[in-house]
């Protein structure tokens, strides 16, 4: 007869005692399993959902003010009274009154002072004044509870020519906030390698020594405008190591459209965020950045709601297609560049979690209560449920009253278990 597999000693060593393994056997395993448990958990400790804002405003520090947050979202609620058509015909989920309020009440969740290519090359005395002043403007909104909930600058970047002007910069800032201010963060521009990295975690602790901060203190996201910054020289991929290097400090990445682009030889016209060469980069941005909570960022567009009611409609129209595509992508964030597009990236973003809430409630109930239903979730889904419904809450898309009405289960304690795998449905 065929071997099967089985024989009776097989049988005698796992019919009656479970296991054959010894003590020592399995201390053995656990000595080769455990270190590689550490290693992961260390470089992957899970993804970090809740708190990542919609936007990213970028302003040029010379317009450095407390007052930039209301000035833009006036400038919105205008543009928005001028052109009600235009903003109408996107509105396919009523959001217009929620986006409207959202423009008087918050219209800023993220802010930059610009001092790179927003800002140019200006006199050293110049440049210190405007940092000064954009370091006072910051303090003053990270006190103001209706003020952006992260903010901080774009200092200049790291190649040789202009690097101390940089660091010149950003020490004034924090010279001018008197500190760091809560939610404060610096972006690095024009990464290339993932060496630099290191550099700028001991630019940060030496600037945490010098003003007596406490450690970590400083935080800094990544500017991905260069292609060697997503494939290095070697053949890997520096985003991953870059955020090894960043010893937790990195709270992001963000895509930068047109340098990119440039870099990899598109022409101007070609240009966007949609382009596959812009794809590209960003998926593996998020691939990098999975399960290590580093957000990733989309970039920005340079069409902007200008002009006639034609032109604004156009544009309009383009900024709120690529806002949703990039949602739909997983890209929970990107770059806004005129008070115009806050209308859109709110009436986008609202719209997009308030048309995914009812499915992913009502998923989330049905798992959470372990009724089945047309779709069968599993615990990977149901955190990814649980994802969408905390980042639709964060942005203000839908209260937790309205999510109670579809699932009424779910509450925000239960959320954050489903994200932490703190809680369990046990299989019937």
């Amino acid at each position: 007869m065929p071997m099967t597999g089985h024989s009776d000693s097989a049988e005698s060593a796992f019919g009656s005692r479970g296991t054959a393994l010894t003590p020592d056997a399995l201390d053995r395993l656990e000595s080769l399993f455990a270190p590689i448990d550490e290693d992961l958990a260390r470089h992957y400790p899970g993804d970090r959902i809740g708190g990542q804002p919609s936007h990213t405003v970028y302003v040029s520090a010379s317009e450095a003010s407390s007052d930039v947050p209301a000035e833009w979202g006036a400038a919105a609620t205008a543009i928005l009274d001028a052109h009600p058509e235009a903003f109408a015909e996107l509105d396919t989920s009523n959001v217009l009154p929620l986006v409207r309020e959202r423009l008087i009440s918050a219209p800023v969740q993220d802010l930059r002072f610009d001092f790179e290519d927003g800002y140019g090359w200006r006199s050293d005395a110049v440049e210190d004044r405007h940092a000064i002043a954009a370091g006072e403007a910051l303090s003053a909104l990270a006190r103001d509870s209706a003020g952006p909930t992260w903010l901080g600058i774009r200092a200049k970047g790291l190649a040789a020519h202009e690097r101390r002007r940089g660091i010149r910069t950003l020490e004034l800032v924090l010279d001018g906030a008197g500190g760091v201010p809560d939610g404060f963060v610096f972006t690095v521009p024009k990464l290339r390698a993932a060496s630099q990295v290191a550099a700028v975690v001991a630019l940060c602790e030496e600037l945490e020594r010098a003003h007596g901060l406490a450690d970590h203190a400083l935080r800094f996201e990544l500017q991905i405008e260069s292609p060697q910054a997503v494939i290095g020289a070697d053949g890997t991929t520096t985003l991953a190591r870059a955020i090894t290097e960043a010893d937790g400090r990195c709270t992001s990445l963000h895509y930068g459209t047109y340098d990119y682009s440039a870099a990899c030889g598109i022409t101007s016209a070609q240009q966007s965020l949609a382009h596959p060469v812009a794809d590209h980069a960003k998926n593996v941005m998020l691939v990098a950045a999975a399960q290590t909570g580093v957000w990733v960022c989309d970039g920005s567009t340079q069409v902007v709601p200008t002009g006639d009611a034609e032109q604004v409609a156009a544009s309009a129209r383009r900024h709120a297609d690529l806002v949703t595509r990039s949602l739909e992508r997983g890209f929970y964030q990107g770059w806004d560049m005129h008070p115009g597009h806050l209308v859109t990236r709110w009436l986008a973003t609202f719209g997009f979690f308030r048309r995914a809430m009812p499915v992913a409630a009502a998923r989330l109930g049905s798992y959470l209560e372990r009724q089945g239903g047309a779709v069968m979730d599993e615990p990977a889904t149901a955190q990814a449920l649980a994802g969408v419904l905390v980042r639709g809450l964060d942005s203000g898309a839908f209260g937790i009253a309205e999510l109670q009405e579809v699932a009424s289960a779910v509450d925000r304690t239960v959320l954050r278990g489903l994200l932490d795998r703190s809680v369990t449905v046990p299989l019937g």
